[in-house]
């Protein structure tokens, strides 16, 4: 699922490419994917993007009239840019023409999860899409810690839930915990202040350089490998490959329909964690399906 460094770079790709450039038309291939019927989608047509921005894994066209274009790719759903005009294949959910290209999402997944929303006014876009997360680049160490600790959760499943932080999800906690030496499993009540503050360093800078490190591979293009498992990544995907930290196997932990990476050397002491006592200790704090995961059910 698109995260963070994925969606500000697409928004950014997005800025350059359609914003000020009227949509000639719209294209729906995917019975699945528009969510949304008042207004029709088809009032976009003729209307030029205003602006970006984001609510959470969520990437917003604004529209005048008050109009919003809301876009959530979910697991498998991407972005691309092609030729005017160009049609689609059979993965292709939506097109958007424009007289200089055409905005192409598609999905490479059994199940359509991929969502489009055409939402009228500021109240009914945040009540309907505004999961409630605080934005972890834009907070202070006091109101992240106050945050985080509101509950008492596994780290893994405070990083990730939407209603707690904004645009984190199961690839970069993984990565956001390695860099701070911290065990997924281990409960928000039981961390030491010195823990919060390293904690919320890594998370600081694991979304600042990822976003960076993606913005530098596209230039002033627009992204075509977003993926959940890059080669730089430290442990997310990386089970059995090389701690890049301490050279120790990469270890994972599966739980319903996803899984956790993790340097037992590094976060945890050199204890493994087995999937049968991972799952006594989270119960109810892990979600069952992808939709529970991003808080739309």
């Amino acid at each position: 699922m698109p995260e963070y460094p994925d969606v500000v770079n697409y928004l950014e790709a997005l800025d350059r490419h359609v914003v000020g450039r009227p949509i000639e038309k719209i294209r729906i291939t995917g019975i699945s994917v528009l969510k949304s019927f008042d207004p029709p989608i088809n009032t976009l047509e003729g209307m030029a993007p205003t602006g970006t921005r984001r609510l959470g894994k969520r990437l917003i066209l604004a529209f005048d009239d008050d109009l919003f274009l809301v876009i959530h790719l979910m697991v498998a759903g991407r972005l691309y840019w092609r030729e005017a005009g160009k049609k689609g294949g059979k993965t292709q959910l939506a097109a958007f023409d424009f007289e200089h290209g055409t905005l192409q999402l598609t999905e490479v997944a059994t199940k359509k999860r991929a969502s489009i929303w055409v939402v009228r006014g500021e109240d009914q876009l945040l009540a309907d899409h505004d999961r409630g997360g605080l934005e972890p680049l834009e907070i202070d160490l006091a109101t992240f810690s106050a945050r985080l600790t509101e509950q008492n959760r596994t780290l893994k499943r405070a990083l990730t839930m939407p209603a707690i932080f904004s645009g984190i999800g199961n690839a970069y906690s993984d990565e956001i915990l390695l860099h701070a030496r911290l065990s997924p499993v281990k409960r928000t009540s039981q961390l030491s202040d010195e823990e919060i503050e390293r904690l919320y360093a890594s998370v600081q800078s694991t979304l600042v350089d990822f976003a960076d490190r993606m913005r530098a591979e596209i230039g002033d293009g627009f992204p075509e490998k977003v993926t959940a498992f890059r080669k730089d990544m430290g442990v997310h995907g990386k089970y059995g490959e090389p701690c890049p930290v301490c050279a120790s196997p990469v270890q994972r932990i599966v739980y319903a329909s996803n899984e956790v990476n993790y340097c037992a050397t590094c976060q945890l002491d050199g204890r493994m964690l087995a999937d049968r006592s991972l799952s006594r200790l989270l119960k109810d704090d892990w979600p069952k399906t992808i939709e529970e995961l991003d808080g739309q059910e």
